[in-house]
């Protein structure tokens, strides 16, 4: 079994694929040329949630079809956690060497001139956590979860 089937392994392998996800549209907009576009950072929300989304379904599906709601609660948000944080230490490095686009951020942005690789980082990597948060609590009310107050085995 190797790492991306391992049924105790889904947040750290749908946040790797959903990392994957959000770097390669990322350069996909630095070779476009579109990378300057901030705004472009909502469709990264599509990933996002689709990563989290699959991760929950593999989560049921490699446990017998039972998913607490608080176990999916956690395999969501450390999904997205796992996510935003490969992201951002990606940005951290690319910032790092790309000197151009930091200066465009900071050039463009209404706070940039107090910013820098590590803050801009962090603020990518806690807007992943937090809206990582938001959408495994908007998908876990619409997955079908075992119900709190059946004891296990006797849901009917």
């Amino acid at each position: 079994m190797n790492f991306f089937n391992n049924p105790n392994r889904i947040p750290e392998s749908y946040g790797l694929k959903i990392a994957g996800g959000l770097i390669a549209f990322f350069l996909l907009m630095k070779v476009v040329g579109l990378v300057h576009h901030y705004e472009l950072r909502f469709l990264n929300v599509f990933i996002q949630v689709g990563g989290i989304y699959f991760a929950l379904k593999k989560f049921k599906e490699t446990h017998e079809a039972h998913m607490n709601y608080f176990r999916g609660l956690i395999t969501g948000v450390a999904t997205g956690a796992i996510a935003s944080g490969v992201f951002a230490l990606f940005l951290f490095v690319y910032m790092s060497v790309d000197s151009a686009l930091m200066q465009g951020i900071i050039d463009n942005e209404p706070m940039g001139r107090y910013l820098n690789p590590y803050i801009a980082a962090f603020m990518v990597a806690l807007e992943g956590l937090f809206s990582g948060l938001l959408f495994t609590f908007i998908i876990i009310n619409y997955v079908d979860t075992d119900d709190v107050n059946d004891p296990l085995g006797e849901s009917k």
